[in-house]
């Protein structure tokens, strides 16, 4: 239910989100239930390879993980979120930090999907599929790509994430056609099967040498009910998204987005929009965090692209106007320390620095994402049903 705020509107007239994906500080108290025991994204990695992150520490992440770096007084304020919503994904971390709160996960399929989603999936593309278990992207490419050329089927797999994937060579199935089998399959699965994202995955090459190409494209679930950024949309507000947020949100709650190739181009483009546009909310995603290095394990990638994001924090301050907000959060975890290669469940740190916040404030340990939403509605007059303000802790 949308209802109004006592709170004077507009206290901070742009509010910047930039979600770190996968960038997580600790574990949870149901994190044994995920397999996830020992999960720490930020303060496992520093003790693999030491940080160094004085713009983050300074803004308050040294609180947060006090072996960083010793300070006593910070110029931003800190806190922990934990999620509430059932997963570890980024769709439901997204949507809980906009208000929505999923009670159960979404399906996954470790053993492959059912014989009646695939036989209908078949019989409306008019093809057989190959493999429909899970693997590894790349990998998969690799060692069925070859009878994908000879057969034109395409090549059907998932992973411990809720995702039905599609990967098919551009010479054979077009990247239209490839994404109206998408799009079929979204239909599909629905009700128990509803899995959070259909991925178009194509790919080009020859034998031993199969490559995915920049036609991805995802066919998200949309939010179960409005998030933050509808209600803003709604009231004729701006909202822009860089990155992947529109996929994420399942294509709703955007004025403007923004698409990217990695976080280089995307902390380019936060910098130019803060400089150059009016909007009411920005929502950017750096997905290398999770896309490249955790997923790969990767602890060098992963620490390096941290080090340069901090180096880019005093550009983003530089272009803040006095009446600006800046978030930096999480949606889950993605350890690359542990065995695992999955997201882990884990809270998620949040920075905020405002000219006009207070500095130097600890909000606490929030026990949702959905403070994030609460905060940043209260901000333009808006409630939402989930969450609770720290708004007040700011101003």
């Amino acid at each position: 239910m949308l209802e109004l705020s006592n709170t004077p509107l507009r206290f901070f007239k742009r509010v910047i989100i930039i979600v770190l994906d996968g960038v997580g500080i600790g574990e949870t108290f149901d994190s044994h239930l995920y397999g996830d025991e020992g999960s720490n994204t930020l303060r496992n990695l520093n003790k693999v390879r030491l940080l160094r992150v004085p713009n983050l520490s300074s803004l308050g992440l040294s609180a947060l993980i006090p072996e960083l770096e010793k300070r006593e007084e910070f110029e931003g304020s800190y806190g922990i979120m934990h999620p509430k919503s059932a997963g570890k994904d980024s769709t439901s971390g997204h949507w809980e930090l906009f208000g929505v709160i999923l009670e159960k996960p979404f399906p996954v399929y470790p053993n492959g999907f059912p014989d009646e989603v695939i036989k209908e999936f078949e019989r409306r593309i008019g093809r057989k599929i190959l493999w429909n278990k899970p693997a590894s992207g790349t990998e998969i490419i690799n060692l069925l790509g070859e009878e994908h050329l000879k057969t034109g089927y395409p090549i059907v797999y998932t992973s411990a994430d809720s995702v039905f994937q599609i990967a098919c060579h551009e010479d054979i199935i077009s990247r239209e056609e490839l994404y109206e089998m998408c799009r079929i399959a979204r239909e599909i699965l629905k009700g128990e099967h509803a899995v959070c994202r259909v991925i178009a995955r194509p790919f080009k090459g020859e034998k031993g040498n199969f490559k995915r190409t920049e036609g991805r494209k995802d066919f998200s679930l949309p939010p179960p009910y409005p998030t933050l950024l509808d209600r803003l949309i709604e009231r004729g507000e701006m909202v822009i998204g860089v990155g992947k947020v529109k996929d994420i949100m399942g294509g709703t709650g955007f004025s403007e987005v923004y698409p990217t190739k990695d976080n280089r181009e995307g902390m380019e483009k936060i910098k130019k929009i803060i400089k150059e546009k009016e909007f009411s909310l920005l929502l950017a995603n750096l997905i290398d965090f999770d896309m490249i290095w955790g997923h790969r394990n990767d602890v060098e990638g992963f620490a390096r692209g941290l080090e340069e994001f901090d180096s880019f924090i005093p550009e983003i301050k530089e272009n803040l106007r006095d009446e600006d907000l800046l978030f930096i959060t999480a949606d889950h975890g993605n350890d690359p320390t542990t065995p695992s290669t999955d997201h882990s469940r884990e809270a998620v740190p949040v920075l905020i620095y405002g000219k006009k916040t207070k500095k130097n404030v600890c909000i606490g340990e929030r026990s949702s994402f959905s403070d994030l939403g609460r905060t940043v509605g209260e901000n333009f007059g808006i409630i939402m049903d989930n969450g609770k303000s720290f708004l007040n802790l700011l101003i």
